[in-house]
């Protein structure tokens, strides 16, 4: 008898994995590509920052001080400002040292902390003297200036604050302003025949004396 025909069997499977589909599979459809003739949005404009407002360093100061200065020495108070909280009066050169003892004795400024100048070469009256006081009694600071020209004398208040001897001396020395009433003002720091005021604004940083270093040092520059 003749063996009848066999049906094929499927291929076997391995345990674990799944048979490839015969459905093929699905592309995704491609990006539709950005339009190059639409305009691109503008950036939005930066908020204008507002300006800031100017800084005020000085304002007119009208305290009891002043009130009760006014008062008493009138027109010779020439200024009354306030400056980062530091009161700053500016007087009569001629009346210094009336004011000066009035402020001492009255007004309890008992301590000349600091005396120095300023140059402003092109004001007619170049100089600011300055003091600088304090009130021990009331913790109070008093800038207290005076205006001076090229020759114009400063009266001196050592017979006020004695701290002004050798602070008046250094002005001298530094910016040829003369304390007429000075116990003794001569250079403090400069010998005598030095020539010229250091910090005088018109005089050379560089600039030496070129006589007395070739006298003293026996060379011709300090440079």
């Amino acid at each position: 008898m003749a063996d009848e025909p066999k049906e094929p069997k499927p291929p076997q499977v391995p345990t674990g994995e799944k048979p490839a589909s015969s459905t093929p599979p699905v592309s995704a459809p491609p990006a539709k590509p950005a339009d190059a003739s639409a305009p691109a949005a503008p950036p939005k404009a930066a908020s204008p920052v507002p300006p800031k407002p100017p800084v005020v360093l000085q304002t007119p100061l009208d305290n009891e001080l002043v009130k009760r200065f006014r008062a008493k020495f009138g027109a010779a108070l020439l200024d009354a400002t306030e400056d980062r909280k530091q009161a700053i009066v500016t007087v009569d050169r001629a009346r210094l040292v009336e004011i000066s003892l009035y402020l001492r004795d009255e007004q309890k400024f008992d301590m000349l902390s600091c005396l120095t100048a300023v140059d402003w070469p092109k004001r007619e009256k170049r100089f600011d003297v300055v003091l600088e006081l304090y009130s021990f009694p009331k913790n109070e600071r008093l800038r207290l200036k005076v205006h001076a020209a090229d020759a114009e004398e400063v009266p001196s208040v050592v017979n006020v604050w004695p701290s002004a001897n050798w602070q008046e001396r250094e002005v001298f020395d530094m910016f040829g302003i003369v304390f007429s009433g000075h116990p003794e003002l001569k250079r403090i720091l400069l010998p005598d025949e030095w020539q010229g005021y250091p910090l005088r604004k018109d005089y050379d940083i560089l600039q030496q004396d070129t006589a007395w270093v070739r006298e003293n040092l026996g060379i011709e520059s300090g440079q």
